[in-house]
């Protein structure tokens, strides 16, 4: 979970993995599986016992086994998959049949636009269009690896099944692939649309959404973009249907939509897809086990997050979630005001579908769950199915928070489906899950992005666990003969009563033949890096294995790191291009050049001064110079900009840096006095004044009509600005007033 920084503080760290789980019930055991991964994404197991794990930048990694260290590199998407805020490499998912059908599944964010060819605009967005601007538009794709069982290397061309899911803004891109129990592949995605604004195509409308040409800015009430694209399929017929907000039921070797699918007489092969709608970002989503239902959990805006409930993902009736205009059970009054037409022939029509359950996010998901509130993101489902776990936890569902850091369990109630009134905390400070899932012996495991790991949540109640292997050494470097004692001592093992054996790769050949003591000692006479191995076995045979770096007649200081350019006292406005350079230097290596250096920009989200939650923007890899373009996002947030040096023997070293915004306080009053205005997703009685980021892309209404002096009723007329009743504004650098008027009805309004 990313923590508030004091402005202005700058900060030099010791890179390291830290763990990504602080608590768990009594009993359970919170342990590593996969450590060291660049931002992973998601991960499948198959059948034969591999594990699949794929990397936001577009590395497709396959283990043997739970206990491999030395991944391969099964396909490598990096040219054709736009790493850039929330888009990257996404989902995978493996054949049932796997190795007899030797396909793996990827989603990913094509760095395309529609109809053209990667790459397209590369792992940036420049200025213009702009990110959260006009947007730097690419689409979604779905395809289909052939992978050589005997090496784990897909081989051949990608098989594409499906490209579409145009985004214009980056986030809300593709997610979940899966298989379901009736062999259909199913996936989902987001809307792509503005997540600081009321979004209904009124920025360009590069989607080419009705009633008008890509190009044309869309406006109320007609306007079926932005947004409303997951309204999609209520369009009048012969309009196009877009994948945005969807889930989709596909045949896995065609990618044509199922037979029995919703709208499977449809003329439109977006349509034959679809078997629910109106969701803003399903990102996760899971089966039920022994069902056909899905159970979605739906990011929302900045009020309701939603689990979503389909009964049966293979009968012919299609859900709509209501998004945008619902969000949990509420309208949400951005897109009520604004009178769009497909938002009102629906509050009118109802027979949208109600979250199972949802929660609101200036609220604890779960009494005293020590949760941090505020900013919220669902980003899990996974159901028990087979664990060891004690029998409360039968059927339950479990979900996590990416934003909160945290995962419940909601356990199975009297008619066998997750009860929402027994919902309690199981693992608390993950750092940024983004992913749940059941796996080997029915344990439930997760990834853990900011950690870059996968970790496991076992109980071990009577059956055998592997043990986890945790070396140390002292020194861990100096000039040779250099003598480093080791110890073994802190390895545990889930299993109570259990003995460990050692095994070490003291000369680093990758052999464990060196020693079988707890505490050995090694000598290294010649000057070298060693990652000497450790491997602990149980009684039961089971292994775990870990490392620890030796640097014998080098120093194996880290090295020195510094950000030159820019500093804290940079005040940014949204759409600033912002210069940035960095030095290193090393005792050992001296002044380290580019490729050593790693950045990262990090959008640092705050829903008060203690509550931020972070979102990865842009990486610059192997750069000791560059820029890039300031973001737009909703106040209050701030940029860490992050350097982190890497030296020739592995130690590393890295200083962050926070860069405030400049903002700006508007006025907002409406004459006669007390009339409801929205701004951005807030309702309140005008006069009040709101603080924006300056440069910043807003949307302001004036519902209308509404009750005002002498409890009469009036209309609105105007806008101060000359804008729309909805319309959108940019912040000025200034302070300044936006009054809307109104008027006494004369007749009946």
């Amino acid at each position: 979970m990313a923590v508030c920084l004091v402005a202005g503080l700058v900060t030099t760290t010791v890179s390291s993995t830290p763990s990504a789980a602080a608590a768990l019930p009594s009993g359970f055991t919170d342990s590593l599986v996969v450590g060291g991964l660049d931002s992973p994404t998601n991960v499948a197991f198959a059948p034969d016992g591999r594990v699949f794990i794929t990397e936001k930048r577009g590395l497709l990694k396959t283990y043997d086994t739970l206990t491999d260290t030395s991944p391969t590199v099964t396909a490598d998407l990096q040219p054709q998959v736009q790493d850039f805020w929330d888009r990257g490499l996404l989902g995978v998912t493996v054949d049932p049949a796997y190795p007899t059908r030797p396909y793996v599944y990827v989603a990913y964010t094509h760095d395309a636009e529609p109809g053209g060819a990667a790459p397209r605009w590369g792992d940036e967005c420049p200025t213009p269009p702009g990110a959260t601007e006009d947007g730097c538009v690419v689409t979604g794709r779905l395809s289909r690896l052939t992978v050589n069982p005997a090496t784990g290397v897909a081989t051949g061309s990608e098989h594409v099944l499906v490209t579409d899911w145009c985004q214009q803004f980056p986030s809300h891109s593709i997610g979940t692939i899966t298989f379901g129990p009736d062999g259909a592949l199913y996936a989902g995605a987001g809307d792509g649309a503005n997540f600081n604004s009321a979004d209904w195509g009124q920025q360009g409308n590069p989607c080419a959404d009705p009633p008008s040409a890509a190009g044309v800015n869309l406006s109320p009430p007609n306007a079926r973009g932005g947004a409303l694209r997951t309204q999609s399929p209520r369009r009048p017929a012969g309009e196009p249907v877009s994948l945005d907000g969807t889930i989709i039921r596909i045949n896995p070797d065609t990618g044509a939509g199922m037979a029995g699918n919703p709208f499977a007489g449809s003329a439109d092969a977006n349509a034959k897809r679809v078997i629910a709608y109106g969701m803003r970002n399903p990102f996760r989503f899971a089966f039920r086990p022994g069902t056909n239902e899905i159970w979605a959990g739906d990011v929302g805006w900045v009020r309701w997050e939603e689990i979503n409930r389909i009964p049966n993902a293979t009968d012919a009736v299609a859900e709509n979630f209501g998004w945008p205009c619902y969000e949990g059970t509420p309208t949400v009054s951005a897109y009520d005001d604004a009178n769009l037409t497909a938002c009102e022939s629906l509050y009118t029509g109802g027979g949208h579908a109600v979250p199972y359950h949802s929660y609101f996010h200036p609220d604890p998901v779960a009494p005293n769950d020590g949760c941090p509130t505020g900013g919220s993101s669902i980003s899990g489902v996974a159901f028990e199915s087979g664990s060891g776990y004690p029998d409360t936890y039968r059927r339950a569902l479990f979900f996590a928070d990416s934003s909160r850091g945290c995962v419940w369990v909601m356990r199975a109630g009297a008619n066998g489906l997750p009860d929402p009134t027994r919902i309690e905390p199981f693992v608390t400070g993950v750092n940024v899950p983004v992913q749940l899932l059941t796996g080997p012996g029915g344990d439930l495991f997760y990834l853990a992005l900011g950690s870059g790991q996968l970790r496991r949540v076992s109980y071990p109640g009577g059956r055998n666990l592997e043990p986890t292997a945790v070396a140390t050494a002292n020194p861990t470097g100096g000039p040779v003969p250099l003598t480093v004692e080791f110890s073994g001592l802190g390895s545990s093992d889930p299993n109570p009563d259990t003995t460990l054996t050692y095994a070490w790769d003291l000369d680093g050949d990758g052999q464990y033949d060196d020693s079988t003591a707890d505490r050995p000692q090694w000598t290294y006479t010649t000057p070298q890096a060693v990652d000497v191995g450790l491997k602990v076995t149980d009684d039961g045979g089971l292994t775990g294995t870990t490392t620890v770096r030796v640097t014998a007649g080098v120093p194996g200081e880290n090295p020195v790191v510094t950000i030159a350019d820019p500093t804290a006292a940079l005040r940014w406005s949204v759409g600033q291009t912002v210069p940035f350079a960095g030095t290193a230097t090393d005792a050992q290596d001296g002044p380290l050049p580019a490729s050593a250096m790693d950045w990262q920009l990090t959008l640092q989200h705050c829903t008060s001064s203690t509550s931020c939650h972070a979102h990865n923007l842009q990486s610059f890899r192997g750069v000791e110079s560059g820029s890039f373009v300031a973001p737009d996002h909703e106040y209050p947030s701030f940029l860490d900009l992050r350097l982190t040096a890497t030296d020739s023997d592995g130690n590393t070293g890295t200083t962050t840096i926070r860069l405030d915004p400049a903002t700006v306080n508007l006025e907002f009053t409406s004459y006669p006095p007390g009339a409801q205005l929205t701004v951005g997703t807030v309702t309140q009685a005008a006069p009040f004044t709101r603080t924006f980021i300056a440069g910043s892309n807003n949307t302001i209404s004036a519902p209308s009509p509404q009750t005002l002096a002498q409890g009469l009723r009036h209309q609105f007329t105007g806008w101060s600005d000359g804008g729309e009743q909805s319309h959108n504004f940019i912040a000025p650098a200034a302070p300044a007033t936006y009054r809307a008027n109104y008027q006494l009805c004369l007749y009946n309004c």
